[in-house]
């Protein structure tokens, strides 16, 4: 299956990332329905146009004709999930999700699944520090990175198809990583900068910050206003990962102390040039 305008899209969970996607391919053409526990995410998406149908309960006629389901679930959900409605299926249908977390879900749920279904895990590598299908907006795909976390049990076809969608959606660049070469990633790049900004509001109870900060302290904790249930699942699911990177991380800082500690100037030159070079390669062209 393609990504054409004719395909009956599911999408299970209308938060933030699950309505984005709605909103995205809802005004691309595509029929898009959902489903999510929330009788209220359901009516906000329907009378704001996100959506074509939704339902607070699984539908079994709309995940009977789904030519492709999205899983915006949390990733211990999402294995009971289609455990129990698999078999509502459409006979070959292709199915991904937007979790932030792989090995310890992708490899279950490949091996439940009937032999006419592929799973291909992928992870739109966009957010905002709010949450919930109201905040839902399209655009910050674009521009943005994509992931495809493949395994062996993935076909050329499947995997082609889950790279579609990124670029259908318009993120700026799709990659392809193994889940374990996902999920170290991902430990470092997202978890850790989520455990260190909510360090650095849980480090200080001064009440009067806010009356005194700048530009640099509200960038780096921007992501600090964090739905607790859904990271720190995802903290505990990728625990192996995210605790090697908390660890370097935790020793860089002690090794930058001690250089300031004994007066090595030059020492934290050679931190911040090392730093300004590294994040050029951030800087978009």
């Amino acid at each position: 299956m393609n990504w054409i305008s004719d395909n009956n899209i599911l999408i299970v969970g209308l938060g933030l990332m699950g309505g984005s996607y709605a909103k995205g391919l809802k005004r691309l053409g595509y029929k898009v329905e959902a489903i999510d526990t929330k009788e209220s995410s359901i009516e906000y998406a329907i009378n704001n146009g996100l959506i074509d149908n939704g339902y607070a309960y699984p539908d079994e006629n709309a995940i009977r004709k789904a030519d492709a389901i999205i899983f915006a679930l949390y990733p211990g959900i999402i294995k009971e999930w289609i455990e129990k409605y698999q078999h509502l299926f459409k006979y070959g249908v292709r199915i991904t999700d937007v979790t932030g977390v792989k090995s310890c879900i992708v490899y279950d749920i490949q091996k439940m699944l009937r032999d006419d279904i592929e799973f291909v895990p992928s992870h739109p590598m966009a957010g905002r520090e709010v949450y919930g299908v109201e905040n839902a907006d399209d655009a910050m795909f674009r521009g943005a990175n994509f992931i495809v976390a493949p395994t062996d049990k993935n076909t050329k076809e499947g995997i082609e198809w889950c790279k579609s969608l990124g670029k259908v959606l318009g993120f700026r660049k799709i990659s392809v990583l193994t889940p374990e070469e996902h999920d170290d990633m991902i430990g470092f790049v997202s978890q850790l900068t989520h455990v260190i900004a909510v360090s650095l509001m849980t480090c200080s109870d001064n009440t009067h910050l806010v009356d005194y900060t700048g530009d640099s302290f509200r960038d780096l904790t921007r992501i600090a206003s964090i739905n607790e249930e859904m990271w720190s699942e995802l903290f505990h699911m990728n625990k192996d990962a995210l605790l090697k990177h908390m660890d370097d991380f935790i020793g860089e800082m002690s090794e930058f102390r001690d250089l300031l500690a004994a007066d090595d100037i030059e020492g934290m030159k050679d931190k911040m040039r090392l730093s300004t070079k590294r994040h050029s390669y951030f800087i978009k062209k």
